[in-house]
Parts: structure tokens; C-alpha cells; sequence
């Protein structure tokens, strides 16, 4: 299967420099993310589900991402409200 960190190596410049290794930590998350999709591929999950699944685990692997994201989700709303003349400015 192929690779799918390139997006971890250095940004090839115009003067051709050596695209950077990845690093032991990005093979890892390489091979982890590809047994995981291979796994899902094998019992008929479709990517949204893997995907939701995928976003899921690394929120709840950081604490206190998921209030943060939700609380900023909450403001622009708030603030899609005011804008529309529905809520007046607090």
C-alpha cells in the first residue's frame, strides 16, 4: 500500500533538494492508519464511518479539545445570529 504522510516530508524546492525520510513517529502513524483502513476496507465500512471514526479517537485522545472546538462552534453561531438581526450584541 502506498504511503500516505507525504504530506510530513519537506517541500520540494526549485533547486530539486532531497525529499526529507519520514520520521519513526510518521511511519508509524503510516502503518497504524493503513492496517486501520485495510481492517474497515475488509469488513464493508464505508470512509464517512471510518473518517468519523478516525476524527473521534484523536479528539478524544487530546483533553479538553473537544469543548474548545465546540465552544468556538457555538460563538459562530452566536455571532451568525447576531448578524442576521435575530439576537441582540450581548
Amino acid at each position: 500500500m502506498q504511503n500516505h504522510l507525504n504530506s510530513f516530508t519537506a517541500p520540494e524546492t526549485q533547486e530539486a533538494e532531497p525529499v526529507e525520510a519520514l520520521r519513526p513517529w510518521q511511519a508509524e502513524v503510516s502503518r497504524l492508519l493503513t492496517a486501520a483502513a485495510a481492517l474497515c476496507v475488509e469488513q464493508g465500512i464505508d470512509v464517512d464511518n471510518f473518517m468519523r471514526a478516525a476524527w473521534s479517537v484523536y479528539i478524544e485522545s487530546r483533553p479538553g479539545m473537544r469543548e474548545q472546538l465546540e465552544e468556538a462552534h457555538l460563538r459562530e453561531q452566536l455571532e451568525q445570529i447576531r448578524q442576521a438581526g435575530r439576537m441582540a450584541e450581548a
